[in-house]
């Protein structure tokens, strides 16, 4: 454990050295050589979640990012702060750090070398070029306004700062160090704090349907309904899991799900295995079948549509024989298959939790920053950027966007004069 230099104030210290901490330092040391910037960590390897996220690839950002890919914050808000870093912006810095990047499917961009190891490496890196002092093992755990900026509690020790940066994440994968320490800290500064719950995490499902399932996974629409307002419906590959629904739609869907049921009181949700298909196309698509296939088996024809082992299942819930002839059968079960495959039940108990979630939802309110510069409006000299924020994306890139932006952000607010 490195000590910590206290013969003189630092200027900035950044508690997290996270994606977005890791981004606030480098940006503002580009800005301004000159300060002093500490980053300090619990951790004593940083990393973790830059490590296992994307498969351990790292998923860096997406080549299409807007404000609708975001959920909490206000979206004129939002879309203000992701405009400060563009996408080729950020393609330029991390090229410039040598980390070079390409595209895959749904835009995600990962780098060449497929391993987050390298994204790792190479922001440290251009943090230690620039002077940036990181420290490991220093989990701060109160933080005191004072007349001369604040006053950090490090493990025992004090720490003098002119402006404190609170990048320390949520809840999520909490083995990383995500203990939700920083709500604390901004709660102690003045901070209202969004009830918290998990997201872009795997969902629970009741009964045993799934269960023969297990790792199928194909193009479904889920449908989310809240007991009161609007639906939200999110469309994507989702994957069959021993507990329940994975894949990008239900990690997707998870945080209104989630915020469904804390803000509302209920909710459910349904499947769509005919993405895009109303009740009269389908209906009329399944007569078109029949018409040019009469002595075809019900489940032949459905395993053209949906995976055979998912039609198999269906059929058998409906209680409808897999081996009818297309000709044969009835308009009420054809119906009742149609409002199957548009609108099957999904019987969420719970997702799996923090643990298991890529990101939390909720946290401080993005209206109490100054979305110019990430202060905060409470507590001049504090500065909130990353996952702390009650904002956070969609899966495919986003959540590290929103970190990069908001890094960069914080760090024009951090070097301005004065």
């Amino acid at each position: 454990m490195q000590p910590i230099d206290r013969s003189s104030p630092v200027d900035i210290a950044i508690v997290g050295a996270g994606a977005a901490g890791l981004a606030t330092g480098i940006f503002a040391a580009r800005r301004d050589p000159s300060l002093r910037i500490v980053a300090l960590d619990g951790a004593a390897k940083l990393g973790a979640k830059i490590l296992i996220s994307g498969g351990g690839r790292c998923n860096v950002t997406n080549r299409i990012i807007s404000a609708d890919d975001y959920c909490g914050g206000n979206v004129h808000l939002v879309r203000r702060i992701l405009a400060a870093l563009p996408v080729e912006a950020t393609i330029t810095f991390f090229r410039e750090i040598g980390v070079s990047l390409h595209e895959e499917e749904y835009g995600k961009l990962f780098p060449d070398t497929n391993r987050a190891r390298t994204v790792l490496d190479a922001l440290l890196g251009e943090a230690r070029r620039l002077g940036i002092e990181i420290r490991c093992g220093r989990r701060v755990t109160a933080i005191e306004r004072c007349n001369e900026g604040f006053r950090l509690s490090v493990g025992g020790e004090a720490l003098a700062a002119q402006k404190v940066v609170l990048a320390t994440g949520g809840l999520s994968y909490p083995k990383t160090g995500s203990d939700g320490t920083g709500y604390q800290l901004a709660s102690s500064l003045g901070h209202t704090l969004t009830p918290t719950t998990p997201a872009l995490a795997p969902l629970i499902l009741d009964g045993d349907f799934h269960t023969a399932l297990s790792g199928i996974a194909h193009e479904v629409e889920l449908t989310i309904r809240p007991a009161e307002g609007k639906a939200v419906r999110i469309r994507g590959p989702m994957l069959w899991t021993h507990f329940g629904i994975s894949g990008p739609a239900a990690l997707d869907a998870s945080r209104h799900w989630h915020r469904a049921g804390l803000e509302q009181g209920g909710v459910s949700m349904s499947a769509s295995f005919l993405p895009g298909e109303s009740f009269e196309t389908a209906e009329a698509g399944l007569v078109a079948k029949a018409g040019a296939q009469p002595r075809a088996l019900l489940h032949t024809v459905l395993s053209t549509m949906l995976p055979a082992r998912v039609a198999t299942a269906m059929l058998k819930q409906l209680r409808i024989s897999e081996r009818v002839q297309m000709a044969h059968l009835t308009r009420d079960d054809r119906r009742r298959l149609v409002r199957g495959l548009l609108e099957w039940p999904m019987p969420i108990m719970d997702s799996r939790g923090y643990a298991h979630a890529e990101v939390t939802a909720g946290g401080v309110p993005l209206t109490e920053v100054n979305a110019a510069t990430m202060e905060s409006r409470v507590c001049p000299g504090l500065y909130l950027v990353g996952e702390i924020l009650d904002v956070e994306g969609r899966l495919g890139g986003f959540n590290f966007q929103w970190a990069w932006c908001t890094g960069f952000v914080a760090a024009g607010g951090l070097t301005r004069p004065g």
